[in-house]
């Protein structure tokens, strides 16, 4: 049987419960664990593999870069933290200097499988990513709105009192303060939100663009709460491994580079992609309104403006 090996790159706060998802959901046969604190590392290693009797059978344990050399997927978390205060694009600078370093290491390994980025701001550390490993871009995904798209489903889902599963709604653009929801494409279930705001069941339009702005700012409510976010992403950084390691084929919100979609080129945004062992498979390009259109554009303007202070 074919070994299915993740390297996961940062044990921080994201990258230690995304290893426990890993773990929980028995996403792959191996796991590697790699941080600039190696301790750190070993001992993960042994707290994760205490709890295997408890779930399948998988080969956890503390490397280094080499180790990266046969791995099916590196996962990468690691980076500056964002703080009380600062925005995600406030970390260009700082966490683009410790990706080229991170992707130089990796390469020298010889691997040759496909990225997953969560390190923020993710859409221009996916874009980097291609630019220092010379990957074809659908090799490399970033978590790009995954997670947004999930805070915005679960809220919906609780004021509309149905499973959040059942809710089929995107947030697209940057993983940041420009985001935006597309109200045109929200459904519960099989019917158009728009239709329960028309026959004025459910919430108001002004109160479903509150809900939207709890979405985008939740993780400054989070990380004033308790300092970080991390429960959320490593449960969305698992939900994409699984659609990458078992080749589903899902649609998913993440960042990917576009060559036209949306009349937009050469730049990483969180748009609804299929994912499956290949990487990205296609971009799924939305009918967007055309207010929903200006937003995703002046979306990717921003982004535009910050990746080039760093290229």
């Amino acid at each position: 049987m074919k070994t299915t090996k993740i390297a996961l790159i940062g044990t921080g706060l994201v990258g230690s419960s995304y290893a426990f998802a890993v773990l929980n959901q028995g996403l792959a046969n191996e796991l590697v664990l790699i941080d600039i604190n190696k301790e750190k590392t070993i001992g993960d290693a042994m707290d994760l593999n205490h709890g295997i009797p408890f779930s399948s059978p998988m080969h956890i344990y503390a490397g280094d870069y080499s180790d990266c050399k046969d791995a099916d997927l590196i996962v990468i978390t690691a980076g500056a933290n964002q703080k009380p205060g600062e925005t995600r694009l406030d970390l260009v600078h700082k966490n683009a200097k410790i990706f080229k370093s991170i992707i130089s290491e990796i390469l020298k390994s010889g691997f040759d499988g496909l990225f997953l980025v969560a390190t923020n701001p993710v859409d221009i550390l996916s874009f980097l990513t291609i630019k220092y490993s010379a990957f074809p871009s659908y090799r490399v995904i970033g978590s790009g709105t995954v997670l947004d798209t999930a805070r915005l489903r679960y809220l919906l889902g609780d004021v509309y009192k149905v499973n959040s599963q059942n809710v089929h709604a995107y947030i697209i653009g940057e993983h940041g303060d420009t985001e935006l929801p597309v109200w045109s494409h929200a459904y519960i279930g099989t019917r158009p939100i728009s239709d329960y705001v028309k026959a004025g069941a459910g919430p108001t339009q002004d109160e479903l663009d509150r809900i939207f702005t709890n979405v985008r700012d939740a993780a400054y409510h989070i990380i004033n709460s308790k300092g970080a976010t991390y429960y959320g992403i490593a449960m969305g950084l698992a939900r994409i491994t699984r659609a990458i390691l078992r080749n589903e084929n899902s649609v998913l919100t993440v960042s990917t580079l576009l060559r036209g979609e949306y009349g937009l080129n050469d730049i990483c945004l969180g748009v609804p992609a299929i994912v499956n062992r290949s990487g990205i498979r296609e971009v799924i390009e939305l009918n967007l309104g055309e207010q929903e259109l200006q937003k995703l554009r002046y979306s990717a303007e921003i982004l535009t403006q910050q990746l080039n202070t760093v290229l």
